[in-house]
């Protein structure tokens, strides 16, 4: 089995591809001045572009973890989730309210696709 690493850092790697599938790391916003929503996109766009790199799409993805700050923030992830992937090819999914490593981050996602 093949192991393909993108954008390694020092302490992980934005997506790996094994055994067919491609696992993104958990994904944050850069701008962290947006609200909710406006967090939400950025987030699903860089797994857009990373699932595209792995050679997939977000028709593929099998399960996502997301991470909010304050789950009253869910029903605006929501919208947003909702409209990215217009109700179809859903994935398991879970939404759990947790601090994130800096207190402006209202958002974060992990995805796993199959290729």
């Amino acid at each position: 089995m093949s192991i393909k690493r993108h954008e390694p850092s020092k302490i992980l790697s934005s997506a790996v591809e094994a055994n067919g599938f491609a696992f993104l790391a958990g994904i944050t916003p850069k701008t962290l001045t947006k609200d909710i929503k406006g967090q939400t996109e950025e987030v699903i766009a860089e797994i857009d572009r990373l699932l595209k790199a792995c050679g997939t799409d977000k028709s593929k993805v099998v399960s996502a973890t997301i991470w909010v700050t304050d789950i009253r923030n869910r029903d605006g992830m929501n919208e947003v989730w909702t409209a990215w992937n217009g109700g179809k090819d859903l994935p398991v999914r879970a939404c759990i309210e947790a601090k994130l490593a800096d207190p402006r981050m209202l958002v974060e996602i992990q995805v796993t696709a199959v290729k």
